[in-house]
């Protein structure tokens, strides 16, 4: 590796300390630099006591979402009881809700695209490094350049910014722009690229089922392209290639066919040598079924390393996974040269953030006055801007928008999911979206399942036109990490809660998250996305449904789910 070259940039003195460094450490200091471990207490006692105990020393740590000042204070002591500086890492994908309660909810991937706006990218990215970089983070992991080109997937979704891969790349580079400007190092994802699978690697091994020429087009330009920008660490996930692989390695058996985070050929010779990645290689989650279903985890947790990963991402316990990873130095499915690899790049990455100087003044992680930026107002009405840009129309045959509390005052609200997933724990944002109805005239009631008056046997055409003027659906159903399906899950197929009066009484559907719900609603008339189910997005919403601002988002991918009847 050239430490002097892209992304790296190192120059003699940090190369010094690089070298001085590494051959300073004994063994099991480079294994402990080769673990990330996942912080999701409120207060890291503990966990500093386990470590301590079993005189380990991980290089790495990514945190949950929680109150800044916790999480900035767990950054605080886990620094206090490391020796070398911290990578410390948090998904900033949306925003920085994902490292701590206060941070800006800035709008999923896709909600950023729909705006057809670079520029909102860019804002995107500089909320996220500001706010992350207040809490003392330095690395994100994001953003992600999957490609949303099978709608049945549950974990892309609006994960990502669109199935058009020109749109994820350029509204990629804008983001990475922005969060350059902040000093954070991005870990672009899932390598070798999800999307084309409709199945989640959190739950099973998944498959890019690309032929070799339409991955070079597609999510190869995207890797290339980002790696020639600069982008310093890429994380390699638990999605195997099996064309590359077959390229690569003639002959090779399927039962051999492995996952980017375990795949030698898919890191070192794809990676590595077509691409010339010279950056560092995390894995994705080790704890994710992807990585658990592949082989016994004694061989996995150094072979991972073997194959060209420099960091390990979480552990099932950490006394196992580090004995399992000396144990894999001892019997030779890792070599100290590789581990010397490793963790060269890990220090490299370390001294590119100027992370070694930051340690040595006491700034590496901010004072509390850092915490300021949560105040900033500017960083709201960014995320007001790109609510209002994204917000789309996806049909309006009835022509009946905008709605008008003086003929559809009468409202009957039908409520899905809207409760917390994996990646967006939040809840309960229908009540905003009533109230802010509410304001504006509508009389809203809410449909309940267990009403007698709302059972479709006994229950008459007539008598639902004389209580209701409007029936109106809000979805906020989730891609959580665990379902294998993001669908629309009715409460009781012998009540009013499908779209069955679409003819009968005008219907609108909202959908402030999952894109794709025509697939189950393919009659319903009037169909919006929001993208993200939060408090912008919902007063954006309402704001265009009763005509105070026009539709302005563009769709990022095709809503219709490919079919001829959805559109109607």
């Amino acid at each position: 590796m050239d430490l002097r070259a892209k992304p790296f940039y190192l120059d003699d003195s940090q190369i010094k300390w690089v070298q001085d460094t590494l051959a300073s450490m004994s063994t099991r200091e480079k294994v402990g630099q080769l673990f990330c471990i996942n912080v999701v207490t409120e207060g890291v006692d503990g966990l500093l006591d386990e470590m301590k105990r079993l005189d380990i020393q991980p290089g790495s740590y990514m945190t949950r979402s929680m109150p800044a000042k916790v999480v900035q204070q767990n950054f605080r002591d886990l620094q206090a009881y490391a020796k070398l500086p911290l990578l410390l890492a948090a998904n900033l994908e949306r925003g920085a809700d994902g490292v701590c309660d206060e941070g800006t909810c800035f709008g999923t991937q896709m909600e950023v695209a729909a705006t057809n706006d670079l520029e909102i990218s860019y804002k995107s990215g500089l909320v996220c490094g500001r706010e992350g970089a207040a809490l003392g983070c330095n690395w994100n992991f994001g953003p992600i350049l999957d490609i949303d080109t099978n709608f049945h997937n549950p974990i892309t979704n609006t994960r990502v910014s669109s199935s058009d891969p020109e749109k994820v790349l350029e509204m990629n580079r804008a983001f990475i722009r922005g969060m350059k400007e902040t000093g954070m190092a991005v870990s672009i994802k899932h390598w070798p690229g999800d999307g084309r699978d409709e199945r989640d690697q959190h739950m099973v091994t998944s498959i890019n089922s690309s032929t070799v020429e339409e991955w070079d087009a597609t999510y190869g330009r995207i890797y290339r392209t980002m790696i020639e920008e600069g982008a310093e660490t890429l994380m390699s996930a638990h999605i195997m290639l099996p064309a590359y692989s077959r390229k690569l390695r003639p002959g090779i058996k399927d039962e051999d066919i492995l996952p980017g985070s375990l795949s030698e050929e898919l890191n070192n010779d794809l990676l590595r040598g077509q691409l010339g990645f010279n950056g560092l290689i995390v894995s994705d989650a080790t704890t994710m079924n992807g990585f658990m279903q592949t082989m016994s985890r004694e061989k996995a947790v150094p072979l991972c390393i073997a194959h060209g990963v420099d960091i390990f991402l979480f552990v099932c316990d950490l006394e196992e996974d580090f004995n399992l990873m000396m144990k894999g130095l001892e019997n030779g499915i890792l070599t100290e040269k590789r581990l010397d690899e490793a963790v060269t790049r890990i220090l490299a990455l370390k001294a590119s953030l100027h992370l070694p100087e930051k340690l040595a003044a006491g700034t590496m992680i901010p004072g509390e006055e850092a915490l300021k930026v949560f105040e900033d107002e500017t960083h709201r009405n960014w995320a007001r801007e790109c609510a209002d840009k994204a917000v789309t129309l996806v049909k309006d045959t009835q022509n009946i928008l905008p709605l008008d509390p003086k003929k559809h005052k009468r409202v009957l609200l039908h409520v899905l999911g809207d409760v917390g997933g994996y990646h967006d724990p939040t809840t309960n944002h229908a009540a905003r979206f009533i109230e802010q109805l509410e304001k504006r005239g509508f009389e809203i009631t809410r449909f309940d399942p267990s009403r007698p008056d709302m059972q479709y046997i006994g229950t008459s055409v007539k008598s639902l036109q004389e209580r209701f003027d409007l029936i109106l659906y809000f979805a906020n159903i989730k891609t959580s990490g665990s379902d294998t399906v993001a669908r629309i899950r009715w409460a009781d197929p012998g009540a009013l809660d499908s779209t069955r009066y679409i003819y009968d009484i005008p219907t609108v559907f909202v959908s402030v998250d999952n894109p794709y719900h025509l697939l189950d609603v393919p009659k319903v008339k009037t169909f919006i996305n929001g993208y993200t189910p939060n408090d912008f997005v919902v007063d954006a919403v309402v704001e265009k449904l009763v005509g105070e601002s026009e539709f302005k988002g563009v769709n990022p991918v095709d809503p219709f789910c490919g079919l001829w009847n959805t559109r109607l």
